[in-house]
């Protein structure tokens, strides 16, 4: 397990993107908020290319990519070390859509058919389905607007957090799991600015990556 930290000890996040668009300033504001964490955003193949040679530094992966189809050649290795070191892996809206056609993305997320379909700018409530897992320790349900997927819901081997009844959507909206050595955290919600500046959304994010880089 990756015990690298920031000279402050902030916690050091890689922030992948990559294969589907968004708004820029919006999602920047997320990180830019966030307390004690520090966040590199960046294209997949910067990520993987590593050319400052960091990737060992960072204790938390958290992919918001959507690459079709099978990785590249030069990026596919790098992908396939991921849960080895322990580093944590949270996958935010469309990654957990990524790689549609992997069989390794699908094991990562839990959820063997990815076959989707998604509405814009659907208003929904999101209930608390584990109270007592620390991601979701003292967060209220609450009504939030963004896209939604339908699409299977992981299974038995993940911890359902998050659900909601809304019939555009998938039933969990939020789910944790082990792959090999890494906790996993896998999120939903988060296509646009309607997300982006809820403040449950952002508590989300910021406590799922704290629970990622096991400080909670």
């Amino acid at each position: 397990m990756s015990t690298h930290t920031s000279d402050n000890d902030s916690i050091k996040v890689a922030v992948i993107t990559g294969g589907h668009a968004f708004d820029v300033p919006g999602f920047h504001a997320i990180f830019r908020a966030m307390p004690n964490v520090d966040s590199y955003i960046q294209q997949e193949e910067n990520w993987a290319a590593d050319v400052g040679n960091v990737l060992d530094s960072y204790e938390v992966f958290l992919f918001y990519n959507m690459p079709r189809g099978l990785p590249e050649e030069r990026t596919r290795p790098v992908l396939e070390r991921l849960g080895q070191s322990g580093q944590g892996i949270f996958l935010l809206h469309h990654a957990i859509l990524a790689y549609l056609q992997w069989p390794f993305w699908s094991d990562l997320v839990g959820i063997p058919d990815r076959s989707f379909g998604y509405d814009h700018d659907q208003e929904f409530p999101v209930h608390i389905a584990d109270p007592d897992h620390p991601i979701t320790q003292g967060i209220e349900p609450w009504q939030m607007a963004d896209e939604t997927y339908s699409m299977t819901s992981a299974g038995q081997d993940s911890r359902h957090l998050l659900t909601t009844d809304h019939p555009a959507s998938m039933s969990v909206l939020g789910w944790t799991r082990q792959f090999r050595n890494a906790r996993v955290f896998c999120y939903q919600s988060g296509h646009d600015n309607h997300a982006y500046s809820d403040p449950t959304f952002r508590n989300l994010i910021l406590r799922g990556i704290q629970w990622c880089a096991r400080r909670i």
